[in-house]
């Protein structure tokens, strides 16, 4: 089956879409990554399933639409098969508590002292001298592993191979080996600890462990942290309500993966036909999920434009809007141990920054830029520390 040029309307039948006579802007198009937003609202009210020939995919747009397709077992992660998943061997209750507690430790400690490094100071860039780093060196202090060797780690899992590789291998022996010797009280301990079959994990396993945990501490979670930040520096009320009630981090974190997602556009690959936004997707098609857009859909949220960090507290019914569902969709952006890492960095660094500098606020006459499409995220904080 050939994808029509045009955009499909709800149809009566779902195998007979109609066509329209003009299409929106391509997602191509070189000044959308500026602002998509009103494309989106634009592919929300009158084109909810559209062909982007320029973008070379199906744009599904509206939030039931995108998240039933992230759900799908028929639409594959794109490439199939992308993304590492948590092994079943750390499944049971008591090793994901030790798991989330050492990552929350390793999170905590040095958040800390990167925001004690920015307290002397009247302004700094919080991309490149926070958000960068918070995540692979919580990963390598959660690990327990030696701080003057994250830079390096982390580089070889986020420029190498698909696989953990010789290098990342050799690194790892030594550790793995003195571990199950001689355990301590770090992740890489538990992960060496763990058992399938009533046997220890192969070294190779917990190195692919490794990986995955150094690979979820990329680029995504850059750009979530920073996305976090960027909301609540644009909203000083709030930011102010964080700084004196330190357990609503959680709900601000959840607020700005709707609000501005770092995962902006999330990619699927259709195994067979499948009929999803009033029409059908053909076999072997790409399907791109706008993810930005479903969490501006109105039909789903009360006032979406708006950030409101109270919009993901308990006992706030009704502030989501008149749809049930989960506030924020699972998009695949962080896989197995990614998930718990994504969450305790950012709420631990948020939590940090304001317990180091008071005054945190934006530099004088700065606007964050986002940049970006696919994954999306200002490409700089500059900030007043006092």
């Amino acid at each position: 089956m050939l994808c029509p040029s045009g955009p499909v309307s709800r149809p009566s039948a779902p195998n007979a879409p109609t066509r329209r006579a003009s299409a929106p802007r391509s997602l191509a198009a070189p000044d959308v990554a500026r602002d998509p937003y009103p494309l989106y609202r634009t592919l929300r009210d009158k084109h909810p399933l559209l062909h982007d020939e320029p973008f070379g995919a199906w744009l599904l747009s509206r939030y039931v639409d995108v998240q039933t397709a992230l759900s799908d077992p028929r639409l594959a992660a794109h490439p199939e098969g992308a993304g590492p998943t948590a092994h079943p061997a750390l499944a049971s209750r008591e090793v994901q508590g030790r798991v989330r507690a050492a990552l929350k430790a390793g999170a905590e400690r040095t958040a800390y002292v990167l925001a004690r490094r920015l307290a002397g100071r009247r302004e700094a860039e919080l991309v490149t001298e926070f958000c960068h780093w918070l995540p692979a060196a919580a990963v390598v202090a959660a690990l327990g592993l030696p701080h003057e060797d994250t830079a390096r780690v982390t580089d070889r899992c986020r420029t190498g191979p698909d696989r953990p590789d010789a290098v990342l291998a050799a690194f790892l022996r030594p550790h793995v080996v003195r571990r199950r010797a001689h355990p301590r009280d770090d992740l890489l301990s538990v992960l060496c600890a763990a058992r399938a079959d009533g046997r220890p994990l192969p070294e190779e396993t917990v190195t692919a462990l490794v990986a995955d945990l150094l690979t979820g501490a990329g680029e995504a979670t850059d750009r979530a942290l920073a996305s976090l930040l960027a909301n609540l520096l644009d909203h000083p009320a709030q930011l102010a309500l964080v700084r004196a009630a330190p357990a609503l981090a959680d709900a601000a974190w959840a607020e700005s993966r709707r609000h501005a997602p770092a995962a902006h556009i999330v990619l699927r690959r259709a195994r067979v036909p499948v009929v999803v936004g009033g029409g059908t997707v053909p076999a072997g098609a790409t399907v791109a999920c706008l993810v930005g857009s479903a969490g501006r859909d109105a039909g789903r949220f009360a006032d979406p434009d708006r950030y409101d960090l109270f919009r993901a507290a308990p006992g706030r019914a009704g502030s989501c809007g008149p749809a049930p569902g989960p506030q924020v969709l699972d998009t695949g952006q962080w896989h197995g141990l990614g998930v718990d890492l994504a969450r305790v960095t950012a709420v631990h660094g948020l939590r940090a920054l304001l317990d180091a500098l008071p005054g945190l606020a934006w530099a004088p006459g700065f606007r964050p830029v986002p940049e970006g499409l696919l994954t999306r995220s200002p490409a700089a904080l500059h900030v007043r520390l006092r």
